[in-house]
């Protein structure tokens, strides 16, 4: 099978990339950022997906595309810019699918289209965003709804993850690791809260499992139209992955100081990131979000389903810190976002 994935060259490209050229599958990569390492031995199309003409050269021949482009980063990119990569540009992916012909898809959500629903946070609650990145998210499912309605033989497989990490990740898990290994991190409050994960490998695994693409494995037989979660369980709550961390360091669990000690240190930060601009690593926000709200998500249908995930949340921890102290400490992270405008071929 020939696949498209757009977004190909980020993080869990990387792994789809991996997963499927085992399988055999020839891959396609359409992305703006040049792809490194083992991705870039796919056949690539430098381009924007709300570039008509990228998108037309990207599908030629191809059969399914995954959908993995996106706006996604909380810091830095302006709120339409949202809604032009994750509404206009799944617009722009259907269009060009029924140009080729193509009428499979797999499309990358995220939990955080439940925003401030009640829970329980399963596929059939409400969906409440309160972020420009859960609502632009949530109006590309609507798109992609839309498509499959036309029939034909459309098929749509939405994944909806939390926090998602694994080796060669620079984003939240990175950071707790680098400041736990620094010495420079505290726990603020008691740290009860739940904060749902998701490792990188489960969740593709998973998703090749709900598409029948893994080997001898028959077609699953799920909707035209389907969303799944994707949470790894057991949840852990904010200390107990932070210990969890510490203990893969061989550090003693970091100390534990008064919640209201945190949001004082964090509003020197406020001021800072007011005045700059910049994104610092503390802040009240953050501290209120790592110690006391709770990001909790259920993912019961998939288990229902019948995947069991490869790899326990706690040795996925541990496989990123070991890559952490090997080499992942001495590494930049790079950090793309898209711009505001579609970026055209010539």
């Amino acid at each position: 099978m020939k696949i498209l994935i757009t977004g190909g060259s980020g993080f869990i490209g990387g792994y789809f990339h991996r997963d499927l050229t085992a399988l055999g599958h020839d891959l396609v990569n359409l992305d703006l950022i040049d792809p490194k390492g083992p991705q870039a031995e796919m056949a690539y199309v430098k381009g924007d997906i709300r570039d008509p003409k990228a998108l037309d050269k990207a599908m030629e021949g191809v059969d399914m595309v995954v959908n993995l482009a996106a706006a996604h980063h909380d810091f830095g990119i302006a709120h339409d810019t949202y809604y032009s990569v994750n509404e206009h540009g799944s617009q722009m992916v259907c269009d060009a699918m029924d140009r080729a012909g193509i009428k499979n898809v797999i499309f990358y959500s995220t939990v955080a289209v439940y925003g401030d629903a009640p829970t329980p946070h399963e596929e059939t609650a409400p969906t409440a965003p309160n972020t420009p990145y859960g609502g632009s998210k949530l109006k590309g499912e609507g798109v992609f709804s839309r498509w499959v309605e036309q029939g034909d033989g459309r098929k749509v497989l939405v994944i909806r993850p939390t926090v998602t990490f694994g080796v060669n990740n620079f984003a939240n898990m990175y950071s707790l690791i680098r400041q736990i290994h620094s010495g420079k991190y505290f726990r603020f409050g008691p740290g009860t809260n739940i904060k749902s994960l998701s490792y990188v490998e489960n969740i593709v695994n998973a998703t090749l499992f709900l598409k029948g693409l893994l080997e001898q494995q028959p077609t699953r037989d799920i909707a035209p139209f389907e969303i799944f979660n994707f949470i790894d369980k057991p949840d852990l709550t904010s200390t107990e992955i932070s210990n969890t961390v510490s203990a893969c360091l061989g550090r003693k669990p970091a100390p534990a100081m008064p919640y209201a000690m945190g949001m004082l240190l964090g509003l020197p930060f406020d001021v800072v990131i007011k005045l700059t601009g910049k994104n610092l690593p503390i802040s009240t926000a953050r501290v209120k979000k790592m110690f006391r709200t709770e990001t909790k998500f259920e993912a019961d249908k998939l288990r229902e389903a019948g995947y069991t995930p490869k790899v326990p949340l706690k040795e996925g921890i541990d496989r990123m810190v070991q890559w952490y102290l090997t080499s992942g400490k001495d590494e930049n992270a790079e950090w793309h976002q898209p711009p505001a405008e579609p970026v055209m071929m010539d």
